[in-house]
């Protein structure tokens, strides 16, 4: 896990009017901010409106010409989609933000959420695995869900296909959250839809993209560490050797989250990634007790259902002092820097803070560096804090 977490050591302050919820929406609406960028912005200049108002000179600082931020129009439209849906804005550094959740290193500063949003203040655990699963993994997801929600947690999972389908099923009643690829109000798969309508109304859907936006393949890893970051626990009930579900897995893992995973038959290719964990050291499951045993204080936690914790904690972080106005640099300088990070980078992801130790520089100097060099198109960031070259 890296140690670089704008997000969770020093949550910025919520917005508390609608004023302030309009200006965060579009300042990570606008082109080129992502997650980390947003982060980056809202550490180096307060306030969403002044990281707005220097957004067009920091583009131009990093190459970018004729860089305008996200038209108000557009944002106008999704609120009103939002209100269309019954959709409402959890906001990072608020009190129905999920306290787990806003303490990884690249939480969302805003999620959409239709349905009942005090899930999220609940103990939660996901259960991932293949969209093509098997009769026996249907069943196991099933069971899985249906005693973990007996036992007081909120199930959390994908909408999809498979292992996801049958674990939203059985915690309906007790408790389940979607974490959606997509907009919030576009359901995928359509197969899904009755279950989609269902969770709304007895459980939760919730979703960091724009209101109205069909999932893309890129979508799904950003979705997949909000399905591990929300949770105490990730139960992986199949997978194959390259998944979607394995990637989760690496996500709570670098969240410091606790991974498990259900065996399978060494010749099918749909166990074959959860042999791999439970080889290299994932807690075996058999049932939800095995869950439960691993995860004693989890227990207790579910038994109480002590949601006052899960807001006390982010409240007192609130006190933070402001940041520090960032350093100006001359330009021989910024370019020498942004050198240096292109040639430590290559197509492999690689830790942010790894990069910082590799260079010798503050986290200060390199910050708004790659916020540059991500603007300008050079670099990507991934999720758990990975930095590459763009493709």
């Amino acid at each position: 896990m890296t140690e670089n977490k704008n997000s969770s050591i020093h949550p910025p302050l919520p917005p508390t009017t609608e004023e302030d919820r309009f200006a965060w929406l579009r300042l990570l609406r606008s082109r080129k901010v992502g997650v980390a960028t947003f982060h980056r912005l809202i550490g180096e200049h307060g306030t969403a409106q002044n990281a707005l108002a220097a957004l067009p000179e920091v583009a131009a600082n990093a190459g970018v010409t004729g860089y305008e931020i996200c038209p108000a129009g557009v944002i106008d439209a999704e609120i009103k989609a939002a209100k269309a849906a019954r959709a409402r804005l959890l906001c990072l550094g608020a009190p129905d933000y999920p306290d787990w959740l806003a303490k990884i290193s690249d939480a969302p500063p805003m999620l959409w959420a239709i349905g009942d949003a005090s899930l999220l203040l609940k103990p939660i655990i996901a259960l991932v695995g293949a969209r093509n699963a098997s009769s026996l993994g249907t069943r196991m997801a099933r069971a899985l869900a249906h005693d973990l929600g007996a036992q007081g947690f909120v199930i959390a999972s994908g909408l999809a296909r498979g292992v996801d389908t049958a674990a939203h099923l059985a915690s309906l009643k007790s408790g389940t959250i979607a974490v959606m690829a997509g907009g919030v109000d576009v359901i995928y798969p359509t197969e899904n839809t009755n279950l989609a309508l269902d969770i709304a109304r007895q459980g939760l859907r919730i979703s960091e993209q724009p209101m109205g936006i069909s999932p893309q393949a890129r979508h799904f890893p950003t979705r997949n560490r909000i399905i591990s970051g929300l949770a105490r626990a990730v139960v992986v009930v199949e997978a194959a050797s390259k998944s979607g579900s394995l990637i989760t897995a690496r996500d709570a893992l670098d969240q410091g989250r606790d991974v498990l995973a259900v065996p399978g038959h060494p010749f099918d290719a749909r166990a074959a990634g959860c042999n791999m964990l439970i080889r290299d050291g994932a807690q075996l499951v058999r049932g939800a007790d095995d869950v439960i045993a691993a995860l004693p204080a989890m227990a207790e936690m579910a038994q109480a259902q002590t949601q006052a914790q899960a807001q006390g904690d982010l409240l007192t972080d609130l006190t933070a002092p402001a940041p520090s106005p960032p350093q100006k640099r001359s330009l021989k300088e910024t370019a020498a820097l942004h050198q240096q990070i292109l040639n430590r980078l290559g197509p492999s992801p690689m830790a942010e803070d790894q990069l910082i130790r590799d260079l010798a520089a503050s986290a200060g100097r390199v910050g708004p560096a790659l916020t540059d060099l991500e603007m300008d198109g050079k670099i990507e960031r991934r999720a758990g804090g990975l930095l590459s070259l763009a493709n």
